[in-house]
């Protein structure tokens, strides 16, 4: 049976078959693009409700500690990438005054490029993970909320931290179709000068994308891959799918 544009249109949100009147757009494709761009800029820019994320992992049973990067502002943050890859002085103190010891697995919780993506789905995405990795026997050691984000910034709190592992839960970058995705990094023996190919990602989770379950799944996974094999990255295929359990020896 021959298919349709129309039909196409049904299975992705990118933007297919749009038409055309004369040599411009339809009206209707011009103003949901103005409208999804819109969202997109207004996502980037979102305040972070970094205390109601505090005090929703502590209704899950992680203490966070709240801390922030060297970037002053959203606006320093968007223009200074490399700010946003170091802690600020009071956080490193804060880190440094800390209790307990090295853990095993470490998470961090921050705005990234859509502080929306994180108010609306961290929290949630969290409360599936925690009895997953529970049941490989896996604890969360240590959590963390961080404001003004990268994702290079999980190196430095984990290497002081001293965690196995670092998941690093984030807003990614906001798209046409997707305003609010949240992403999660997942690096093994974290430390300044890491690089993207030694982590592994999850990434669009959303309301139309990953559904919290099967992030959670994917990502309990490969915290229990990385920490029985001691790695992450393109050294670390993503074989959830297999579900196969493997015990993870006591370090």
């Amino acid at each position: 049976m021959p298919r349709s544009l129309g039909d196409l249109r049904s299975l992705t949100p990118a933007r297919v078959g749009l038409g055309r009147a004369g040599v411009s757009m339809p009206t209707k494709a011009l103003l949901d693009f103005t409208l999804d761009h819109a969202r997109a800029r207004d996502a980037v820019h979102a305040a972070f409700d970094a205390s109601v994320i505090v005090a929703g992992l502590g209704e899950i049973g992680l203490e966070a500690i709240d801390l922030r990067s060297h970037a002053c502002d959203r606006v320093e943050y968007l223009r200074r990438p490399d700010l946003g890859r170091m802690l600020d002085q009071p956080s490193r103190q804060r880190l440094a005054n800390r209790g307990g010891g090295a853990c095993r697995l470490a998470i961090v919780v921050g705005d990234g490029l859509s502080p929306s993506a994180v108010n609306a789905h961290a929290v949630r995405l969290v409360e599936d993970l925690v009895p997953k990795l529970s049941a490989d026997g896996i604890d969360i050691g240590f959590a963390a909320v961080a404001t003004g984000a990268r994702v290079a910034l999980g190196d430095e709190i984990g290497a002081i931290v001293g965690t196995n592992l670092l998941v690093m839960l984030i807003g990614e970058r906001p798209g046409l179709s997707a305003s609010d995705s949240l992403g999660a990094y997942l690096t093994f023996a974290p430390r300044v000068g890491r690089t993207d190919a030694e982590r592994n990602c999850v990434s669009n989770i959303h309301g139309t994308g990953l559904a919290y379950e099967e992030a959670a799944s994917r990502i309990a996974w490969l915290v229990r891959e990385g920490l029985a094999r001691k790695i992450t990255g393109v050294a670390l295929k993503d074989e959830s799918a297999d579900r196969t359990a493997r015990a993870i020896a006591a370090t």
